[in-house]
């Protein structure tokens, strides 16, 4: 049998990660929505491509769940985005409402599946998600690093003119300001990207890196990124449906790992047919800790503010 995702929301990211998914052949997908019709249309739409682009898989929408069932994997990418001037942390109370119903509907008619968040404000999400469906953590995973990491892969690569593909980087901590992209690990074609750059660009590109969604909003002003944030996570959903084993930065529910328990933080994961089947642990320097501390804390006084307004 072929493999089977679901997607919760068609909004442009989750119609984009349908269309992803199916020009790849990776599943199976159904694309479910509460606007009644959208779902369907975006769906049908995408299937007519096919004949086109050459993939050949079946693309369904739906208003309900109950054609989801038994799928592999979730991504859930329904909820409000962000507008110009608005955090992601405005949209807390708001999306766990959507988030909270989703995953359960979700886990109802797929007890089995993985679950990959992609909702604002992620870590937060992705906590919300877990504690809704009881899954272990392996099968409740934030799409955020893998998105952050390709946006600072491509500052570097206009910054100095070469190849995006010669540019491995890493990018820790939550989704948001307060990310950490790991400057001390960062190369080109082998090379430390502080043999190359003086430290005032790699800090503009740092800065850059976590004002990216911010910047994008802001010449879109009235919606938010999609075409990255997609590919991002059907990067995840290949690894895990094509059991690669890819080693992405993804939110994951720490447990004592970088000194946290109980709180998802982005870090280097191994995604495999199980999910997250390894979480690495990188030694980090002082000041980097210090970082990677300060976002995690901004996730934790989320989840507190979680469990006194929405009682979790």
């Amino acid at each position: 049998m072929r493999k089977k995702v679901t997607v919760v929301g068609a909004g442009n990211v989750g119609a984009n990660c349908a269309l992803r998914i199916a020009g790849k052949e990776l599943a199976d997908v159904v694309l479910v929505d509460v606007v009644e019709g959208v779902p369907q249309g975006k769906g049908l739409d995408i299937l007519e491509s096919g004949p086109v682009e050459g993939y050949d898989v079946m693309v369904t929408g739906a208003n309900s769940y109950e054609p989801t069932a038994d799928s592999d994997i979730v991504i859930i990418t329904a909820g409000f985005p962000r507008k110009p001037g608005m955090s992601r942390d405005d949209l807390l109370l708001a999306n766990y409402e959507i988030v909270k119903s989703a995953t359960e509907q979700a886990v109802k008619y797929s007890p089995n599946a993985i679950l990959i968040l992609v909702t604002n404000p992620l870590d937060a999400m992705c906590w919300v998600a877990q504690q809704v469906s009881k899954f272990s953590r392996n099968r409740v995973i934030g799409m955020a690093g893998v998105l952050d990491t390709a946006r600072y892969r491509t500052f570097i690569a206009m910054e100095l003119g070469v190849s995006v593909e010669n540019i491995t980087a890493l990018v820790l901590g939550g989704h948001g300001d307060t990310m950490v992209p790991i400057v001390r690990l960062t190369t080109v074609g082998g090379i430390p990207i502080t043999e190359l750059l003086p430290q005032d660009r790699i800090d503009a590109l740092v800065q850059r890196t976590r004002d990216g969604g911010a910047e994008i909003v802001k010449y879109l002003k009235t919606g938010s990124a999609y075409y990255a944030p997609s590919a991002a996570a059907v990067e995840m959903a290949e690894s895990i449906l094509k059991d690669k084993k890819k080693v992405l930065p993804c939110a994951a529910l720490l447990e004592g790992e970088y000194g946290y328990d109980g709180l998802y933080v982005g870090v280097p994961c191994k995604l495999g047919s199980n999910g997250i089947e390894k979480v690495y642990e990188v030694k980090l320097e002082e000041a980097e800790k210090a970082q990677l501390d300060k976002s995690a804390a901004a996730v934790k006084e989320l989840i507190e503010v979680l469990k006194q307004k929405a009682g979790m």
